[in-house]
């Protein structure tokens, strides 16, 4: 049966609008690279020589930006915070100090709630990025750097709701954020550092020694011990396997309930050592390793037991369901 193409498709008035407001947003933000400057390497360097934070401002849908743009800044190693322009001639100007630099958003360049709190920047100290649509308003006049977020037109049917406008200085603030962060040599590390409880951070910060089992929740036997003793270890610590130590402490091999089951079924018998049963040399990590990377281990041997040792003695168990629990799975 032959598949109807998307071009002979029924398309509802929605969808040929949406599809409308899709290309031309992205065009707005595709003509934005073409015309980056020496404004932007200008902005870049401020925010790196910046010795206080950044304050990012603006109004209506531009104060939503704002607060993005503010966010993804912190996100990636540029302290800053979002001021909002009307509470700020209302004392929130206070946070601003002249170590700062202030980031304006304005499309007009002309709003007077931003208009109201220039004077105040100036006095202070501070200096000023503006991201605009009009190079030649007020709001440029008085920053010290100029973004020009200028768009041919919004998407909006009737010219009016700022669409291309706010998606161009959107991607604008990543863009600068994202510049920045390269040229810190921003890691994952420090990205996981803000982001302690999400997914990424969880693998970047957790290590081995957080999150494995220790004390009576190991299961330990000696060499000699019996498999009936091993199962007992294994039963009384809730785990899958045992660490089987020498005379010393020292761990030799390790012994799996699937081992004494495999055993059973073979020999049918309970008073083998565990010695004769274990798997030598076993396969181990550290407690300073990155829990995540002993997840990679177990998900290679295909095991759900991982034995952590110290010295060269077992210190504690790696478990898979733990490792789920965590978030890492």
């Amino acid at each position: 049966m032959p598949t109807k193409s998307i071009a002979s498709e029924s398309v509802s008035p929605a969808i040929t609008l949406a599809r409308e407001v899709l290309l031309m947003e992205s065009d707005a933000v595709r003509s934005l690279a073409s015309r980056l400057d020496s404004a932007f390497d200008q902005a870049v360097q401020m925010l790196l020589g910046c010795s206080g934070r950044v304050v990012v401002t603006g109004v209506g849908k531009s104060g939503a930006i704002a607060r993005k743009m503010a966010g993804i800044l912190s996100s990636t190693g540029t302290p800053a915070l979002f001021l909002h322009p009307a509470e700020g001639v209302h004392g929130d100007l206070g946070v601003v100090t002249s170590d700062d630099i202030v980031i304006v958003l304005s499309y007009s360049g002309q709003s007077d709630e931003i208009l109201n709190i220039l004077p105040v920047v100036t006095r202070i100290g501070a200096r000023c990025i503006a991201f605009t649509g009009s190079p030649g308003s007020p709001l440029a006049q008085a920053a010290d750097t100029v973004l020009d977020v200028t768009v041919e037109r919004e998407a909006c049917p009737l010219g009016l709701a700022p669409t291309c406008s706010t998606t161009a200085a959107l991607a604008l603030g990543d863009a600068l954020a994202l510049a920045v962060m390269q040229e810190r040599r921003f890691t994952r590390e420090d990205f996981a550092r803000f982001h302690p409880s999400g997914s990424l951070g969880r693998r970047l910060i957790l290590k081995v020694r957080d999150i494995m089992r220790s004390g009576a929740e190991i299961a330990v036997c000696s060499t000699t011990a019996s498999l009936k003793d091993a199962l007992f270890a294994i039963t009384g610590a809730g785990a899958g396997a045992a660490c089987v130590v020498d005379e010393t402490g020292a761990f030799v091999g390790v012994i799996t309930d699937g081992d004494v089951r495999r055993h059973l079924l073979a020999d049918g018998s309970l008073t083998a050592s565990a010695h004769e049963v274990m798997t030598s040399p076993a396969v181990t990590t550290s407690p300073e390793r990155l829990a995540v990377e002993g997840l990679h281990i177990m998900e290679e041997r295909k095991i759900g037991d991982l034995p952590v040792l110290e010295s060269g003695k077992p210190v504690g168990v790696l478990m898979l369901k733990d490792l789920t629990k965590a978030g890492l799975v």
